[in-house]
């Protein structure tokens, strides 16, 4: 599909034709190692939470969807971490001390949106209740920058894993593989 050449049929309208691409732009070696990369960290990088006594307290649902809201993420191109690992990022810092209004608003934004993704009937009708319907600029401003921010962590977390973690020469699988079986 790459090497289609086009063909423009001349009806009489007064138009320039339209010039088949001449150059086509084929994949890299790079591009196919950062899909790679991209690949190992949606399934792979640690989950980044706030640094609490409470991190422990994040529900298994959400830390389970996690994977799937980046792989999301991947596809749609977006290089931030996802609504969902942004939720379980903040969760943990709720129970320490009450948050500016602003963050409290992110907080219970990023919670109707997980329960509206989920389809969870008993969140959903709870969160519509408390959660504002949209987030102000600068609100967005904040989660984007927190979403930057963890994107980042879990990205040179991921690198360190795997600069510790070395290739063996024999079978070119990593040591961390066999610690995992």
């Amino acid at each position: 599909m790459e090497n289609l050449k086009v063909v423009q049929f001349d009806f009489g309208f007064e138009c320039k034709p339209i010039l088949a691409k001449e150059k086509v732009v084929k994949p890299t070696k790079k591009d196919k190692s950062d899909f790679v990369f991209d690949f190992m960290d949606c399934l792979s990088s640690p989950i980044i939470v706030f640094k609490s006594a409470w991190q422990d307290t994040i529900p298994k649902d959400i830390l389970g969807r996690i994977k799937l809201s980046r792989i999301i993420c991947s596809m749609t191109k977006e290089k931030m971490a996802s609504l969902t690992e942004t939720l379980a990022y903040i969760m943990p810092r709720t129970y320490e001390a009450p948050m500016q209004r602003e963050w409290a608003n992110i907080y219970t934004w990023l919670g109707l949106q997980y329960a509206m993704q989920n389809k969870s009937k008993d969140q959903l009708e709870a969160m519509i209740e408390i959660a504002p319907k949209e987030l102000s600029d600068y609100e967005k401003g904040l989660l984007k920058n927190l979403r930057l921010w963890i994107y980042d962590k879990r990205r040179k977390a991921l690198k360190d894993i795997l600069k510790k973690n070395k290739v063996s020469k024999e079978d070119g699988i990593l040591d961390i593989q066999e610690k995992l079986f």
